[in-house]
């Protein structure tokens, strides 16, 4: 109270001390003492006013590695890095400002999503993490986790990691708490909050993931042969420690901190990794998982690892953790497990060439194909879902393993053009409003009009693109491939356009389609293009392709809709696209009034349908 008093009197004092000496009032373990009527909401609302802008729920962490952070080498060592990364993250979806409006309540860390480091942190540098939320859904929340290091010698920064980790608010006795919505502000957070529901679905099926692959995949995985190399049993890795988990290892309810899980397994992994290269070696990915349950203050974790497989330059090493009670004689409990990829560096930083694993029959057998599987996942995973949307090919290869990140890439790259707030009007005729949005290298467009038809339907007759030639006279005709799912098909189309070389156009296109995931959120139907074995480029056309397209659909009532139509415009198509823009053709507009009134002709229809 004595620093809100400064406050009000012009004294400049820290946020950071005002959330402080909020907590304080919230979770002293000092006698209780009666607050002053309206003593909470005073703080809270000087806390908003020293920062209007400021999101609520972000937070910025920055620590000194010391010597007693860092490996034999003078690096910092991962399981350290864990630990803080999911402090922060916890704080963020904790922190009493932030806590008023969502959680009201502490979070325990539900899942982690793959962490791809960069670099290693020699000691005496500097590691700042920031860390918030994303977006709240029912009673979860994503929050987003960006870690890089300084160096204070020469002012240098660079990045370590990115990472999205999901938080469950707990009420009493461990039940769930349905949070409220999050608003994003800032065009960043708008991009991160539209996303978060693509990243969520992609969580939900990703053990879905790994079993269709390994069902399509032979039941013999191709051993590797390597010159001169002697296959290491993989029983010679396993590594099994236990830790007893103390108050300091947990949090104000006894629970034990995620990221002290975390570092534990890190620890066990990486001896496992040293016992099959008798070198030290090096951290570079963690894979997606999930908490399966709680452990408290008191109980004893066996902690286990074994190297799965052996890759030329890496290795693959699963960890499982369980728990006892105090009594040892209960049954153990499955907290997590982690599938972590190390590489063994030389002297001058390149990956070293790594012994081959002698799986175990039958169990050993198992995870051996299936770290297999896990890495062809990684790789599609990483080079599709986390290159920007710049440096992924138009015409990605599409296959079952792919297929879950190849939507996710669809839907998010026109939710982030949807979400970019510096379009600009560049024509308005009959109602249709044409934007535009210079950007590095790409010229986009965005055309949108209000109908006199409900979302849902405009929805249901845009997304098949079978019918698109009633309206656009672009489009000859379409053929549905496959039906990879009831929200993913693959298209084969014939343009009526022709190519520079004086032939018809076709195009290979995935259309994903999204229902709202909350209220505010657009229907979403995304284009983009994907290579097909089954349909190659032919002589009789000129194979088209687009990066980024679709429609974006918000109701405005129950029986009018906003319809807007984003394109990232390609060289070939970018002619076309400025002299409409320019008013010397009307091409846009009519095409889009012919859009209209496909769907108010096919409204009666399709309710009769419906």
């Amino acid at each position: 109270r004595c620093l809100l008093k400064k406050v009000k009197e012009n004294i400049i004092v820290p946020e950071e001390i005002l959330r402080f000496c909020y907590d304080g009032l919230q979770g002293s373990t000092s006698p209780p003492r009666v607050q002053e009527p309206g003593e909470q909401e005073e703080i809270l609302g000087t806390m908003e006013s020293l920062s209007p802008t400021h999101n609520p729920t972000e937070v910025q962490m920055s620590q000194l590695v010391l010597p007693c952070h860092t490996n034999h080498r003078g690096e910092l060592s991962t399981g350290q890095l864990l630990k803080w990364i999911d402090t922060a993250a916890c704080l963020s979806g904790c922190f009493p400002f932030a806590a008023e409006r969502h959680a009201g309540c502490p979070c325990v860390t539900a899942s982690m999503d793959d962490i791809y480091f960069e670099h290693t942190i020699s000691v005496g540098q500097v590691v700042n993490i920031k860390a918030k939320v994303n977006r709240a859904f029912n009673s979860s929340m994503e929050v987003g986790i960006q870690v890089s290091y300084e160096d204070l010698g020469s002012g240098k920064h660079c990045s370590i990691c990115k990472a999205y980790a999901t938080f469950v608010a707990q009420g009493p006795s461990g039940s769930k708490v349905k949070l409220k919505p999050l608003t994003p502000q800032t065009e960043e957070e708008k991009i991160e909050y539209s996303i978060a529901a693509e990243r969520r679905r992609m969580r939900l099926v990703h053990k879905d993931t790994l079993k269709d692959l390994l069902t399509r995949s032979p039941c013999e995985t191709e051993r590797e042969t390597r010159d001169g190399s002697i296959a290491v049993p993989a029983e010679k890795t396993r590594v099994e420690s236990v830790e007893l988990v103390l108050p300091p290892h947990a949090n104000h309810q006894g629970n034990t901190f995620g990221g002290q899980i975390m570092a534990w397994m890190e620890n066990v992994a990486t001896i496992a990794a040293s016992r099959l290269c008798h070198a030290h070696p090096t951290l570079r990915a963690i894979e997606m998982f999930h908490f399966r349950g709680p452990s408290q203050v008191g109980d004893r974790l066996v902690l286990k690892a074994i190297v799965n497989n052996a890759f030329k330059n890496s290795m693959e090493v699963g960890v499982c953790a369980e728990a006892y009670g105090q009594e040892m004689s209960i049954s153990r409990r499955h907290i997590n497990s982690a599938f972590m990829t190390f590489v063994v560096l030389d002297q001058e930083g390149q990956p070293r060439t790594l012994p081959m694993v002698a799986p175990e029959p039958g169990e050993g057998e198992r995870r051996y194909r299936e770290a297999s599987a896990r890495k062809k996942i990684r790789l599609d995973r990483k080079y599709v879902v986390s290159c920007k949307q710049t440096e992924v090919p138009l015409s990605v290869p599409w296959d079952q393993s792919n297929k879950v990140y190849l939507s996710y890439n669809n839907v998010s790259a026109l939710k982030t053009l949807a979400a970019k707030t510096n379009w600009s009007l560049a024509r308005e005729k009959e109602k249709v409003r044409i934007y535009t949005l210079e950007e590095d290298k790409f010229l986009s467009f965005r055309i949108e009009m209000s109908v006199c038809i409900a979302a849902n339907q405009a929805f249901s007759l845009l997304s098949d693109l079978r019918r698109r030639h009633e309206w656009d006279s672009h489009y000859a005709s379409a053929e549905l491939v496959q039906q990879v799912d009831d929200d993913d098909m693959i298209y084969h189309v014939l343009s009526q356009t022709l190519s520079r070389e004086n032939k018809p156009q076709d195009f290979v296109i995935l259309a994903s389609r999204r229902k709202p995931c909350s209220k505010g959120d657009p229907y979403v139907v995304a284009f983009r293009s994907v290579t097909l074995p089954t349909h190659p480029a032919t002589a009789g056309f000129t194979r088209g392709e687009t990066l980024c397209s679709g429609f974006c659909i918000w109701p405005e009532s129950e029986e009018t809709s906003k319809v807007a139509y984003y394109n990232q415009a390609m060289p070939g198509y970018l002619n076309y696209v400025t002299t409409n823009v320019v008013g010397l053709s009307s091409g846009f507009c009519v095409t889009f009034k012919a859009c209209e009134q496909f769907l108010l002709k096919n409204k009666e229809d399709l309710i009769v349908r419906l």
